[in-house]
């Protein structure tokens, strides 16, 4: 087919990675589209995004470099200096601390609808083409590009298309990539409590049979949770009124920061472990979640993702430098080996973790105490571990 005044790239999904993916290749030089099928709601200071990421420095680098972070950050990325890590049937516990890694902060906690509202904000500005609200119906390609029939008529023809359409991603689907899930019988609930005591700008999370307890720190005394639980327990707890609900969840954290209260609805997602075949099938990539869904036990989802496009706009560089092609065959290839090697590994580690610790089997409770103390009492692992998690 023709890719005569036709794109370099069209990309599906305009969530945080698609968002982010558009405007890295734009920034870089390509002709670029982007496709969504609605508009998002307009991010508000007084209306929280339930759902929330535990942002890393290597990302945050990434949206600075495309000036979005400063945007960011302006309006409400709430830095995190240390972070405790404990499991609930005792022994030792996980310590991290800026100051000791040489950092002003180990992260931020920031909202999916700002970084998405912010990320829109900049898109015309690189000449990005929006075509929204539209969903792809049809996909065709030859060695020479992607041509997508979207339902409202257009056709789009580039030399490359990017699938970031979520886990149900229908661009994935049409370009014959297929997925192994697993469904881990959980769902992360979520939302916000007010504690009694100050949070200490400290990332929490308690391990407990049932799953993880995360608590994210977004004020003085305001957090955000992600309460791990099986899909029965979910339920329920989330039929709770809010002082039983608040209860539960104090004594769920043992009290740690006293009481807390819930101060925002609930909800709650399923988990699965959802993996692509492979990251290319011909002139069509995938990424973010439709390339890869983990567990969120160590917040990796989005990190996951943005570091997919990192690493495309690395491609798209090397190549202009060397006067090359940066959609030849083996360039894409190798991305996609590269990036579906690192995620498997994170996919595969998260997965290990959940079932050690969300697991009542005597050793097994018995053990990960002890090997929580025994890596807190050796820094270099410490700092490995957060490396590796920041992207460093």
């Amino acid at each position: 087919m023709s890719r005569r005044g036709g794109l370099d790239a069209v990309v599906v999904g305009a969530g945080v990675v698609g968002s982010t993916c558009a405007l890295a290749l734009a920034r870089a030089g390509l002709r670029v589209a982007l496709v969504e099928g609605r508009e998002p709601a307009p991010w508000s200071a007084q209306r929280p995004d339930l759902r929330v990421f535990a942002f890393a420095h290597d990302n945050a680098a990434l949206l600075a470099s495309l000036d979005v972070w400063p945007q960011v950050a302006q309006a409400r990325a709430h830095p995190y200096l240390r972070m405790r890590v404990w499991d609930a049937a005792g022994g030792g516990e996980l310590a991290f601390d800026a100051d000791a890694l040489g950092r002003r902060e180990l992260g931020w906690i920031v909202e999916n609808g700002l970084l998405v509202d912010r990320l829109w904000a900049a898109l015309p500005g690189a000449g990005v083409h929006l075509h929204c609200p539209a969903r792809v119906e049809a996909m065709e390609q030859d060695e020479r590009g992607v041509r997508l029939r979207l339902d409202d008529g257009r056709r789009v023809d580039a030399a490359v298309a990017i699938a970031a359409d979520g886990g149900e991603s229908t661009l994935r689907a049409l370009a014959g990539l297929e997925v192994s899930r697993h469904d881990y019988g959980q769902r992360g609930v979520v939302g916000y409590v007010d504690s009694e005591r100050r949070n200490e700008a400290t990332a929490w999370q308690r391990f407990l049979d049932t799953g993880p307890l995360a608590v994210l720190p977004v004020d003085t005394h305001r957090s955000s949770i992600v309460w791990t639980l099986p899909d029965a327990e979910a339920e329920r707890v989330l039929a709770l009124d809010d002082e039983a609900f608040g209860r539960e969840l104090t004594n769920a954290f043992a009290g740690r920061l006293g009481a807390m209260r819930p101060v925002s609805p609930r909800a709650a997602f399923p988990l699965r472990r959802q993996l692509a075949s492979d990251y290319v099938a011909g002139r069509v990539l995938v990424l973010g979640d439709a390339a890869h869904m983990v567990h969120p036990l160590a917040g990796q989802g989005v990190n996951l993702g943005l570091r997919d496009v990192a690493a495309l706009r690395g491609l798209v560089r090397d190549a202009h430098q060397r006067r090359a092609d940066w959609a030849a065959p083996h360039r894409l290839r190798r991305w996609a080996r590269v990036r579906r090697s690192d995620n498997t590994v994170a996919a595969y580690g998260f997965d290990a973790i959940n079932r050690v610790f969300s697991n009542d089997e005597m050793h097994l409770t018995l053990a990960r105490g002890a090997l929580l103390g025994l890596a807190g009492r050796m820094p270099p692992l410490l700092s490995l571990f957060w490396k590796r998690a920041s992207g460093l």
